[in-house]
């Protein structure tokens, strides 16, 4: 299959990390050089959500991922969600920063609220950063610049923005590179992206946010399988597990088709007939509070994993270049 679109993005990066270190037969085991995290698996608004203070579900963070490039001594954020301070704490215990906030890059989805509003504790009322590299497209760009708080940060020098373009490579470090991918999504502030996230030979694929994977097809000219097929680590949108999922006030079902991310027995659907380590590859990411597969002992959380699926857990730790 010749690559095209988003699976070009996948080529150049494996050709760019060609090079990267080989454990020799018999060789000792050496370091992670390039880990990604989950910092964080919810919804935008994390659980318990305002208003549901009884909640007693396990608690959830807004999806974020952390990787370390130990490599290159450097740390990197997707997404800047509204729990940063615990987030960067997580991975401050993981790997230490080397000088101050210890954050070499941030990569943003989109201008919805879990996605950048933890870019404000950047600011003079809080770490008062020094010009964090925030990668964004040109209207997530353009909203940062233009409107406040978040033009502050601009002009007070805490975050230099860094213009990205869709399927445009790019280079990191000589073995970690990224690729914004659009995706189909309400788009009221920004555009919406997913990210390639190539270390070494392998990738992973970051997509928390949109509306519909036949929508993105429609437009992209690649698939869903594709995109697995040319990763290692998949964290696709699991907003909700299945229809029917939210109620009103007064406990009647309400009208979900006004929100149409892909439901997760839809995903599972989709894709059971790939191969076991195909699905292996698939991690449910940004699942709502009221979504069953936020509780790791729930009969949905069972099913994901009967069916050969994952599902993210604020703490999950992956590979993606041994060194």
């Amino acid at each position: 299959m010749t690559p095209n679109g988003p699976l070009l993005a996948l080529a150049i990066g494996a050709a760019l990390v060609a090079n990267a270190p080989v454990e020799e037969a018999g060789e000792e085991p050496e370091v992670c050089a390039i880990e990604m995290i989950v910092l964080g698996a919810g919804q935008d608004a994390g659980a318990p959500q305002i208003g549901n203070a009884d909640d007693k579900g396990p608690r959830l963070l807004p999806s974020s991922l952390g990787v370390i490039d130990r490599s290159g001594g450097a740390r990197y954020l997707f997404d800047a969600s509204p729990a940063i301070t615990d987030q960067l704490s997580m991975l401050d215990t993981i790997e230490p920063p080397v000088d101050g906030l210890g954050i070499d890059g941030v990569f943003l989805t989109h201008a919805h609220i879990g996605h950048y509003l933890g870019l404000a504790f950047f600011g003079f009322e809080a770490a008062n950063a020094d010009n964090v590299p925030v990668f964004a497209m040109p209207r997530m760009a353009e909203f940062l610049r233009s409107h406040a708080p978040w033009s502050q940060l601009v002009d007070y020098d805490n975050i230099a923005i860094r213009e990205m373009a869709d399927q445009t490579l790019v280079p990191v470090s000589d073995n970690f590179a990224v690729s914004p991918i659009l995706m189909p999504h309400r788009d009221e502030l920004s555009e919406t992206v997913g990210f390639a996230i190539l270390g070494g030979l392998n990738a992973a694929l970051y997509v928390p946010d949109l509306d519909s994977w036949d929508e993105w097809e429609e437009s992209s000219g690649a698939t869903l399988e594709q995109l697995i097929a040319n990763v290692d680590h998949a964290f696709i949108d699991a907003t909700f597990y299945a229809d029917g999922e939210l109620v009103d006030e007064n406990g009647e079902g309400r009208d979900m088709s006004a929100i149409p991310h892909p439901r997760v027995l839809g995903t599972m659907d989709r894709l059971q007939s790939l191969s076991d380590s195909e699905r292996a590859k698939v991690h449910f990411i940004h699942y709502n509070h009221t979504n069953p597969i936020r509780d790791p002992g729930s009969a949905e959380s069972r099913e994901v994993s009967a069916r050969g699926f994952n599902v993210a857990r604020r703490g999950d730790r992956h590979c993606l270049l041994v060194e």
